[in-house]
C-alpha cells in the first residue's frame, strides 16, 4: 500500500467581498505569476512510486472561507487511509490546524506537517476572515500525529512570532527552522521531501 500524502495548498482571505475587489483589480502580475507552480506541483514526481500525492484544489483560494473548504475537505475524508500525512502550507497549514482542532478524525495520521501556517492575524497585515483557531488545541495534538511547522525567519507573509504561539499551544511540536526561505514559494523544498520520505512505511 502506498504512503499517501494529503496536500492543502494556501490562500487569501478578506473580510468583505468589496475587499476582494479591490485585491483583485490592484494585483499586479505578469505571465511568470500565471506559469508559477512550486515546490507542492512536483511532490509526487520527488518522493516516487512508494508515494500517493492527493492535493484537491479547495475552493475559491483567491477568497477563501473555511466551511467552504471544510465541505470540501470532508468530500476526501473516506478515500484517506490510516497513517496519511496530512501537509498545509500558509492558509492550507492553519486550516488543517483549525480543523483537527475541532473535529475528530476518523483515520489515524501518521505526521501533520504545517508549512508557513499563521497562528492568529496579529502583527500582520493580512486577515485570516474565519480561519480563526479556537484558544484549546489539545485535540489536534492528540489526533495529529508527529507535528512539525516549518519557518523561516525572513517570511514576508507570516510573522516569525507565530512559531511561539504554536509551540506554547503545542508542547509536542517539532519545528524546523530556515533563515531564508521566505514564504516556501520557490519551486524546490528538498528538506520536506526528505522529512516525507523518511516517513515511508
Amino acid at each position: 500500500m502506498k504512503n499517501q500524502v494529503i496536500v492543502i495548498h494556501g490562500g487569501d482571505t478578506f473580510e468583505t467581498y468589496e475587499e476582494y475587489l479591490s485585491f483583485l483589480k490592484g494585483l499586479d502580475v505578469d505571465i511568470e505569476y500565471f506559469k508559477k507552480q512550486g515546490w507542492k506541483s512536483t511532490l509526487q514526481h520527488e518522493l516516487g512510486s512508494d508515494f500517493e500525492v492527493i492535493a484537491p484544489h479547495m475552493p475559491n483560494k483567491q477568497n477563501a472561507k473555511y466551511v467552504e473548504w471544510k465541505i470540501w475537505f470532508e468530500k476526501l475524508i473516506p478515500h484517506i487511509q490510516d497513517n496519511a500525512i496530512l501537509l498545509g502550507h500558509s492558509l492550507g497549514g492553519i486550516f488543517l490546524a483549525k480543523y483537527l482542532s475541532e473535529n475528530s478524525f476518523p483515520k489515524k495520521i501518521k505526521a501533520t506537517l504545517l508549512v508557513a501556517t499563521p497562528f492568529d492575524a496579529d502583527d500582520s497585515e493580512y486577515t485570516l476572515a474565519d480561519f480563526l483557531l479556537p484558544k484549546d488545541l489539545s485535540l489536534f495534538e492528540k489526533q495529529g500525529g508527529d507535528i512539525v511547522i516549518y519557518q523561516s525567519k525572513d517570511d514576508p507573509s507570516v510573522p516569525f512570532a507565530d512559531l511561539d504561539k504554536y509551540k506554547k499551544s503545542l508542547p509536542s511540536v517539532r519545528t524546523v527552522i530556515f533563515e531564508d526561505k521566505g514564504h516556501f514559494t520557490s519551486d524546490e523544498f528538498p528538506e520536506i521531501i526528505e522529512d516525507i520520505k523518511r516517513r515511508g512505511s
